[in-house]
């Protein structure tokens, strides 16, 4: 029962946060450091999600055949890869890397 009243306490909380941010005047919404907030923290956050999927292990700290597929996945953006060809370059160096280790 615990579970559900998490769920029902999470969705909650996540309506009252978007109800909350309706309530926020249009004025503040068209401040310079607002937009440029609004432009940079999904950017942060996807980032910081990265690193955390492709370098924690629970409470440590690892090096495997993802930080390899991310280095592929990086490799491609520079080189201005479509989006498929980036995703499918870490798929291919992550699976090779971890079939060569074993």
């Amino acid at each position: 029962m615990n579970v559900w009243i998490a769920i029902g306490l999470t969705a909650v909380g996540c309506y009252l946060a978007k109800y909350g941010g309706l309530l926020v005047p249009a004025g503040v919404l068209e401040r310079p450091l607002v937009r440029r907030m609004a432009t940079l923290l999904p950017v942060a956050l996807l980032a910081a999600l990265t690193a955390q999927q492709t370098f924690g292990d629970g409470q440590y700290l690892v090096l495997d055949a993802r930080a390899a597929g991310l280095a592929a996945a990086a490799i491609a953006l520079i080189l201005r890869a479509p989006f498929l060809v980036v995703v499918g370059a870490a798929v291919v160096v992550t699976a090779g890397v971890r079939a060569l280790a074993g």
